[in-house]
């Protein structure tokens, strides 16, 4: 039996939130599997974790401020603005030094970054005879300075494990001449629907945080080129996220607001 330490930014409701889930789940068979989580937020995935997996979290009721620092933005109220920057800066030097402290001491056969931020801290100062793997779960979408940032956060990593096939392919080439050996292992899903749409319905959907990187804004592009050919097609997107004002003004700019739905 190995011991396997995962670590979480969090374990909210999000995609690489149900990787680390899913493989959580399938690791705990055969293995002792703890995730180390950086914050304990109340929209949580921890009811689907196999009650075999242990959970660490490092800052108790602590978590990012971003929406609050925002509005107090907003209203401004120097004293607000002064406060939520105040607990903006605890939060994120507890969150660093709380988990580097954390990878210090783990006595464990391998440890598994799932977040470009952990990648570094891992490899820098956890015991040199653990098996180090970092995950990248964003596509680099030909941006030189994430690709630089993804290359430096792998020093002293054993394993990198992207995404997809194709990434795998990219990051081999980048780190052919470091000690890091990519490989690609295929996501899962954890259930089989029992049903079958019908593909009667003239409706896009799309799922998703709505944030940058998601894509979103070339999904509306392209569905603009797709909705002169046909014009009864509509496009629905659910979620919630940073970019929901902006993918507003794109969607009235593009002048799809008949035929492209924010689903809130």
């Amino acid at each position: 039996m190995k011991k396997i330490v995962i670590l979480a930014l969090h374990l909210g409701v999000g995609g690489i939130e149900r990787v680390i889930v899913n493989i959580s789940n399938l690791l705990c068979e055969s293995n002792d599997v703890t995730i180390i989580s950086a914050y304990n937020l109340k929209e949580n995935l921890t009811s689907e974790i196999d009650t075999r997996v242990k959970i660490k979290y490092l800052l108790g009721n602590l978590k990012p401020n971003k929406e609050d620092l925002k509005k107090s933005i907003k209203s401004h109220n120097i004293f607000q603005v002064l406060k939520q920057c105040f607990i903006s800066i605890k939060v994120l030097y507890l969150r660093k030094r709380l988990m580097i402290k954390e990878i210090k001491r783990i006595d464990a056969d391998i440890i598994i970054s799932t977040r470009l931020l952990f990648n570094s801290w891992l490899g820098k100062y956890a015991k040199k005879d653990i098996i180090k793997i970092a995950q990248e779960h964003n596509h680099h979408n030909n941006n030189k300075k994430f690709i630089r940032a993804v290359k430096k956060s792998l020093k002293n990593i054993d394993y990198f494990i992207p995404v997809s096939e194709e990434l795998s392919k990219f990051y081999s080439k980048i780190l052919e001449n470091s000690k890091t050996k990519t490989l690609y292992i295929p996501n899962f899903i954890n259930f089989d629907s029992k049903i079958t749409s019908s593909l009667d319905s003239e409706t896009i959907l799309a799922v998703g945080r709505l944030d940058k990187i998601k894509g979103f804004y070339d999904l509306i592009e392209t569905f603009k080129l797709v909705n002169k050919k046909y014009p009864n097609w509509t496009l629905k997107i659910a979620g919630s996220g940073s970019e929901m004002e902006n993918l507003e003004k794109k969607i009235s700019f593009e002048e799809l607001n008949n035929k492209v739905f924010l689903l809130r």
